[in-house]
């Protein structure tokens, strides 16, 4: 079967295309050997059935960041190319086009966006561009499918062009411009309101409101979907399990096997937040509390990145997150983490160095409280006052940068800028944005979920055994002495590596003061993150950079607990 390559530059709708051309039969993987990840599908040409490998977006084949090296490996595995450019751009896209016919590939060129470059009042003769490289060429608004079927009745015309010859880098320039000239005519019109709008959104001050907009936006689009898919999909299937979780338990009888397996009774019978067995909170955590949000942070994600705000907000936030070793796009862990860590840890490969992918997470686990937990922290602290509240969060937002300062000085590594594309505004394709969304809570099912189970059930078994009531005994002199905290309340911090929301709501029965009810949640969020992100954190970083991020935890938490509590209990 043919392998047919999609390439081109980063934002110019190549995913629109490869959509409209695999339809549902894809699947996303990690290219071997590398974090970048690679979508692979199968369609019907007018010769047969061909594979179809969406190469990352790349902006010359001389390789400057991970992603462009897959895409040029990818390309030799091409018996066609399809190389996909922007027609508001075309100056800029040509540079990759004449590199990769320069190669002696068979090619076709798919001139996107026609629908935008007419409103821009670009207008390009495709036939002449056509005759000039050498090699088909069809316009194409892949948002809508225009063009599609007319691209894939000249998959048979592809050939390696007859007119470009291998140049050096100063006549390929020249000949773009020249290219350029030739086929392209601009006349002058006057900018719009999606103009203004887009001019605005990366300006400091009026982009900064736009961005809060936008993200309170997201975060209620993200609790809502969630929330529904809880109440209304996964709830109900697992009142339609729980008969069988309770066969399972009479089947087992009591023991250390039931307890690993199906839990401990809470009040006669399951609770699937607090059983801890695999069967039953094993289930109900990853697949009922964790998936929903992944969901619905996937599908909004896919929103942001397919109508061109993503690269806006990280070019807002890059200045800040340069001075703690990253770039712009640590913005995206950081919004994933509120959701669930998990994501967030997952979205540090968006990052190109290890350096950086190391400080993101860790600034994640350490820093960023999920939505479960957020919303124990107001549960527990906002009949008090928001005053505590408020002490939690800016606690957490100071540690975040203290420790990422520290980071980016201690970590040995690289932390390269970031060059962003500023797209347009787009209208996004929900068949393109629905199978992106599905392809990513597919490959976090298929990468993450068995590691949960390994974690749960490990930690599980040292639940069962009373390992956790061994350690609780041994640090509660460390809970009452340095952090000014009962014992009582090192069960729940414990309890905390399982479930920090459950752990929480543990604290309430313990009669502590507003205080120390600040310290203990302060200390959930920083010492460890809960059992579900930490085996990622193993999946994502290597055993020695999990265990290195761990100590950076631990540091913390106890510093910043002492802290605390010199500062709003005293010695």
């Amino acid at each position: 079967m043919k392998t047919i390559v999609l390439m081109g530059n980063p934002n110019v709708g190549k995913s629109g295309i490869f959509s409209r051309l695999t339809g549902t039969r894809v699947i996303a993987s990690n290219y071997p050997g590398t974090t970048v990840d690679v979508s692979r599908g199968e369609m019907q040409t007018p010769t047969g059935p061909a594979g179809v490998i969406d190469a990352p977006g790349t902006y010359s084949l001389s390789p400057s960041n991970p992603a462009e090296e897959v895409a040029a490996v990818v390309l030799d595995q091409a018996d066609l190319v399809v190389n996909v450019i922007d027609a508001t751009n075309l100056e800029r896209n040509l540079y990759l086009t004449l590199e990769l016919l320069e190669r002696g590939v068979s090619a076709v060129v798919a001139l996107n966006l026609q629908d935008e470059a007419k409103h821009r009042g670009i207008a390009i003769d495709a036939a002449e561009l056509e005759r000039l490289l050498g090699v088909p060429v069809g316009p194409t608004v892949g948002l809508f499918g225009e063009g599609i079927r007319e691209l894939v009745e000249r998959f048979r015309e592809a050939r390696p062009s007859g007119t470009v010859r291998p140049m050096s880098e100063e006549e390929r320039w020249a000949t773009v411009g020249r290219i350029t000239g030739a086929v392209q005519v601009v006349t002058h019109r006057h900018p719009t309101l999606g103009d203004r709008i887009a001019e605005a959104s990366i300006k400091p001050v009026t982009g900064g409101l736009i961005a809060a907009a936008v993200i309170a936006a997201a975060f209620l689009a993200v609790r809502w979907i969630g929330e529904g898919l809880i109440s209304f999909v996964f709830e109900p299937l697992f009142d339609l399990y729980t008969p069988i979780a309770m066969q399972a338990s009479d089947l087992l009888g009591p023991g250390l096997l039931h307890d690993i397996l199906i839990g401990r009774f809470i009040e006669g019978g399951i609770d699937y937040e607090q059983s801890m067995g695999l069967l039953t909170t094993g289930l109900y955590v990853p697949f009922a509390m964790i998936l929903p949000y992944i969901v619905a942070f996937y599908i909004v994600l896919s929103i942001l990145e397919d109508t061109g705000y993503l690269p806006r907000l990280a070019t807002l936030a890059d200045t800040f997150f340069h001075r703690l070793g990253l770039h712009g796009y640590g913005i995206v862990p950081v919004i994933l983490g509120l959701g669930c860590n998990v994501p967030g840890a997952l979205a540090s490969r968006v990052l190109e160095t290890k350096k950086q992918r190391f400080i993101a997470i860790t600034l994640v686990s350490i820093s960023v409280p999920c939505m479960a937990q957020t919303a124990m922290v107001f549960g527990v602290l906002g009949s008090f006052g928001m005053g505590y509240v408020a002490i939690v969060f800016g606690t957490l937002a100071l540690v975040y940068v203290t420790v990422g300062l520290l980071l980016d000085r201690m970590v040995p590594g690289q932390c390269p800028e970031i060059f962003l594309e500023i797209p347009p505004y787009r209208m996004p394709d929900p068949r393109a944005t629905g199978m992106k969304a599905w392809m990513r809570v597919r490959g976090f099912i298929r990468e993450a979920v068995p590691y949960l189970f390994i974690g749960i059930l490990l930690v599980n078994l040292l639940y069962a055994v009373g390992f956790f009531d061994l350690l609780a005994a041994v640090f509660a002199p460390v809970m009452q002495t340095w952090l000014g905290l009962p014992a009582e309340a090192t069960a729940a911090l414990l309890v905390g590596f399982l479930r920090k929301d459950l752990a929480v709501g543990m604290l309430v029965p313990l009669g502590m003061t507003p205080e120390q009810l600040v310290i203990a949640v302060t200390m959930l969020t920083i010492y460890f993150p809960c059992v579900a992100a930490f085996v990622v954190l193993l999946r994502e970083m290597g055993m020695r950079g999990m265990l290195t991020a761990a100590g950076v935890m631990l540091t913390a938490a106890l510093l910043v607990g002492g802290a605390l509590r010199l500062v709003l209990i005293g010695f």
